[in-house]
This record gives C-alpha cells, sequence and structure tokens, in this order.
C-alpha cells in the first residue's frame, strides 16, 4: 500500500490565506507560514498515517484500529469530494505529526445554495500544547472558510473551552446541539 506526500486539497489555500484580518493575536508572532521551530502547518498526506496522526487524534477521542488500506480509502474519498480540509502541524525534528484540526464545508439550499463550515477535531499534542498551535489551527480553519465564501462557520466544543473560541469571533448559539450516537 503506497502512503505518500499527495495532499489533500491544494496547499495554496494556505499559502493565500489573509492572515492581515486574523483577530487573534499571538506571542511570540507566528502564522501558517510560519508556526515555530521545526514546524509545518500543511494538508494532511496519506504519509502521515505513519507520522503519528491517529496517535494525536487519539489524545482527543477513540480513533480506533484503522489499516493504512482504511485510511486511504477515507483519504481518496474525502480528496475526491473536496470539501475536507484537514491541516496538520508536523514536527520535522520528530517526523511526527503533533497537531491537526478538520473543516468541513456544507453546501445548503438556504441561503441561496450557501457553504457552511464546521470546524472538527481540533487537537494539539500533549508534547506540543502551550506553543499557540490550537490557536493558529482555528484562526488557519476560520480565515480558509472565510475564503472558501463560507456563509458560517460552526463548531461543537465542551463548555470550558467557549471562552477560548470566543477569542476568534465565535460566539454561543441559541440552537440546541443535540444527538443520537449509533456506536460508541
Amino acid at each position: 500500500m503506497l502512503l505518500d506526500e499527495t495532499p489533500l486539497f491544494d496547499p495554496s489555500l494556505l499559502q493565500e490565506l489573509d492572515w492581515s484580518s486574523n483577530t487573534v493575536s499571538f506571542s511570540p508572532p507566528i502564522s501558517p507560514s510560519q508556526p515555530g521551530e521545526g514546524l509545518i502547518l500543511r494538508p494532511l498526506c496519506t504519509a502521515d498515517f505513519n507520522r503519528g496522526f491517529y496517535k494525536v487524534l487519539s489524545q482527543l477521542t477513540l480513533a480506533g484500529d484503522v489499516t493504512p488500506e482504511q485510511f486511504r480509502d477515507h483519504f481518496e474519498h474525502m480528496k475526491k469530494t473536496g470539501d475536507y480540509y484537514v491541516v496538520v502541524v508536523e514536527d520535522t525534528n520528530l517526523g511526527q505529526i503533533v497537531a491537526t484540526a478538520t473543516l468541513i464545508v456544507e453546501h445548503k439550499f438556504i441561503h441561496s445554495c450557501a457553504k457552511r463550515g464546521r470546524v472538527e477535531e481540533v487537537v494539539v499534542s500533549d508534547i506540543c500544547r502551550g506553543k499557540q498551535l490550537g490557536k493558529l489551527l482555528v484562526s488557519t480553519l476560520t480565515l480558509l472558510s472565510r475564503k472558501l465564501q463560507c456563509y458560517k462557520i460552526t463548531l461543537e466544543c465542551a463548555e470550558k473551552n467557549v471562552e477560548f473560541y470566543k477569542k476568534f469571533g465565535y460566539s454561543p448559539s441559541d440552537e440546541t446541539y443535540m444527538q443520537r450516537r449509533f456506536f460508541e
């Protein structure tokens, strides 16, 4: 099974973000093009399966046992739809993924067939917390959703994280989030 460096989406989308419209400050300053010493922010690629992508995801939730074939199949499906933007931060010194977040673009019939962005699976490895990578990921995906002309962007978070997301211009909604789980 070939796991390669082909990106999930065009990396120029990240390079072309208007970082000047970012609403969150960073100290020391970092950006998608300069995330920190030895770090690269980029789209997910299949080779990340062997760079600890699932190890990072498992710090957020149950990631499950996934084979390289399953990962590649899901990756190809996501790439084909063009609506999934999984970004990762790679520590080039370790050769490991240390943070990730996902933007999913939903196509709607409402609002004149508009698009809605949804942020999912924001996680920074416990070995890299405190380096502003969570802020960087959320800022990047927020700006990306705007570039992709989403009419709004949403996310779900625990009550303890509400203040964090408010920094990016997110506000609690009057809508009630409900779920029905079929599998744990």
